[in-house]
């Protein structure tokens, strides 16, 4: 299967960001990573998912942040492996866009613009998507970014976990919420008895552990927003009670972060 293009998007306009994850639910050669109107969170965005390409507003009102400081600290981290940068914005200053484009931003995108459309820009990373996979491959090829410590890797796959869990609203509060992550890195990690292990781990019961998941589950899936779990939870869920399993929930996002990493490496 062709690799899709990731991609992060940094916009503070709810329906816009709507617009953009309901567009690129419907393709399959591109893979959103994740969607923040934060410049802070937006770089941690960067160094965790590495993505191929950034959609970036340059002013984020509604956020924290603007698009130039986001480029000016992304500067800093020198990365080896740096994102293709569209900038969408409203501003038109000849001036600003100089700026931006010294700080290594690839591609403009002024708003008022007549044929500027959320369809449009997805259309136009879509139409580079080959380009900027080969330039990245290259990329990969010459330099060392993936020789990562094992610290380093189960740290950025730890993170990258309770990203994921975030969104369909597992509580920080809830008891599960440790040996969820533990469990689900237990099988990232090619091993078996997934609860067993953070049971033994916590000096639990095994099915004291597999309770406290399975009830920070069923919270989440009690007070988070429908249309949150439709977009975020995409796997099949058997069970009658429209809850995923303590497995469902482990092997979906133990395989998502497996063909995500993997995504990245080849």
């Amino acid at each position: 299967m062709e690799k899709p293009l990731s991609l992060l998007l940094v916009e503070d306009d709810r329906e816009e960001c709507n617009a953009f994850m309901r567009m690129i639910d419907t393709i399959k050669d591109i893979r959103l990573v994740g969607v923040t109107d934060n410049e802070d969170k937006a770089l941690e965005y960067v160094k965790d998912h590495l993505p191929d390409a950034v959609i970036l507003d340059l002013e984020l009102h509604c956020g924290s942040g603007n698009g130039i400081a986001f480029l000016e600290a992304l500067e800093k981290m020198r990365m080896k492996l740096r994102p293709y940068i569209l900038v969408t914005t409203n501003n038109i200053s000849r001036i600003t866009h100089e700026r931006i484009r010294q700080l290594g931003a690839d591609f403009i995108m002024v708003k008022s613009q007549k044929n500027y459309s959320i369809g449009n820009v997805i259309e136009f990373l879509r139409s580079l998507k080959k380009t900027i996979l080969d330039l990245r491959k290259k990329m990969h090829e010459k330099s060392d970014i993936l020789e990562e410590s094992p610290h380093e890797i189960r740290r950025r796959q730890t993170d990258r976990i309770t990203v994921e869990i975030d969104k369909v609203g597992i509580s920080p509060k809830a008891l599960g919420r440790s040996y969820l992550i533990d469990a689900i890195m237990h099988r990232v990690e090619g091993n078996s008895g997934h609860v067993a292990a953070v049971a033994d781990k916590y000096g639990k019961t095994d099915a004291s552990v597999e309770r406290a998941i399975q009830n920070a589950i069923n919270r989440a899936w009690s007070t988070a927003h429908p249309d949150d779990l439709l977009l975020y939870y995409t796997s099949q869920i058997r069970s009658d009670k429209g809850v995923p399993t303590v497995m469902e929930f482990i092997c979906y996002y133990a395989n998502k972060l497996k063909a995500e990493y993997q995504s990245v490496v080849t």
